[in-house]
């Protein structure tokens, strides 16, 4: 076995899942993307970069 190969798979559900939480909750998930930001990314696909400004979700 791949080991490598099976966590990438898991990662990757684990992404598809959190976006199906999201979208039942009406909310958005996070992550860093490829240029290293961190990034809010809503269900209809808009995405905004988290800055230190923002206040905490609560």
């Amino acid at each position: 076995m791949n080991q490598i190969k099976d966590l990438e798979k898991l990662i990757k559900l684990t992404g598809g899942r959190a976006k199906l939480d999201a979208k039942a909750n009406e909310t958005y998930i996070v992550y860093k993307n490829v240029e290293g930001k961190i990034v809010k990314e809503y269900n209809d696909g808009h995405v905004i970069p988290v800055t230190a400004q923002d206040p905490p979700h609560a």
